[in-house]
C-alpha cells in the first residue's frame, strides 16, 4: 500500500490530496477512483445555517450516520491548498501554509480543524469497522463552511470525502458531500461493487444526518 506524506507530516493512503476541491472531480477523477457529489437542502435562514454549521463542525454528520468518533486529536490548523510553484513551474521549496483560527460549538466542543486525526468506528452486521482519517482542509467563510478528511490507515477504501454547508443568496441552506474513493488493494478489489454500494448507502445516511426532517 502506497502512502503519501501530507502537509502536516501525517500520512494518507492515497495520492490525490485535495481531490474534492477540484470542480472537475466528477468528469476527471483520479485514476481508479469513483467520484460522487450529492446535495440536500436543509432549510433556509441564518439560524438554520448557524445551527447546521455547529453540528457539522463537531462531527454531527458522522455521529448522525451511525459512527462513533474515537480519539479525535487537536488539529494543527495548517491548511492544504495544493502545491505552489515558481515562475519556472517548479514546486516552491517553502510551501505556503495558511491557517484557520480554532472555533468552538455552543457547548465548548472544538470545531473540526485541519490536521486533526480521528477514527470513525461503526458496528456492522458481522463486525465493527474502523476507519482512521486525517482532516486535510477546512473551509470557513461567512456563508460557507465545512471540511474534508482522507483515509490514513487500513480500511476497505482509500480516498477523501468533503462536507460543505452553504447559505446561498436565495436564503436557502444546502449541504454538499463530495468524495473520491477506490477499494483498498489485494482481494478487496474483488469486492469493489459491494464497497461502492455500501458507500452510496452511507452517503444517504450522511445527507439525512443534519436534516430537520430526520432527527437523530
Amino acid at each position: 500500500m502506497t502512502r503519501r506524506s501530507t502537509f502536516t507530516d501525517q500520512s494518507v493512503t492515497y495520492g490525490a490530496i485535495g481531490a474534492t476541491l477540484d470542480p472537475d472531480l466528477l468528469r476527471y477523477p483520479p485514476a481508479g477512483f469513483t467520484p460522487s457529489e450529492d446535495s440536500v437542502r436543509l432549510g433556509s435562514g441564518r439560524e438554520r445555517f448557524d445551527a447546521s454549521a455547529d453540528a457539522l463542525m463537531t462531527w454531527g454528520i458522522q455521529q448522525g450516520a451511525g459512527f462513533t468518533v474515537v480519539d479525535p486529536s487537536p488539529g494543527t490548523g495548517a491548511q492544504y491548498t495544493g502545491l505552489a510553484y515558481d515562475e519556472a513551474g517548479a514546486p516552491l521549496a517553502e510551501q505556503p501554509s495558511p491557517r484557520v483560527e480554532q472555533r468552538f460549538g455552543p457547548d465548548g466542543t472544538p470545531y473540526v480543524s485541519a490536521g486533526m486525526t480521528a477514527t470513525l468506528r461503526r458496528r456492522g452486521r458481522l463486525r465493527t469497522r474502523s476507519t482512521p482519517v486525517l482532516v486535510v482542509y477546512v473551509v470557513d467563510e461567512p456563508n460557507r463552511i465545512g471540511f474534508a478528511y482522507g483515509t490514513t490507515g487500513d480500511a476497505s477504501e482509500n480516498g477523501e470525502e468533503s462536507f460543505i454547508l452553504e447559505h446561498r443568496d436565495d436564503d436557502s441552506v444546502w449541504l454538499t458531500i463530495r468524495s473520491a474513493f477506490e477499494p483498498n488493494g489485494g482481494l478487496r478489489r474483488v469486492f469493489g461493487p459491494l464497497v461502492r454500494r455500501r458507500r452510496r448507502e452511507l452517503t444517504k445516511r450522511e445527507l439525512r444526518a443534519l436534516h430537520p426532517a430526520f432527527p437523530v
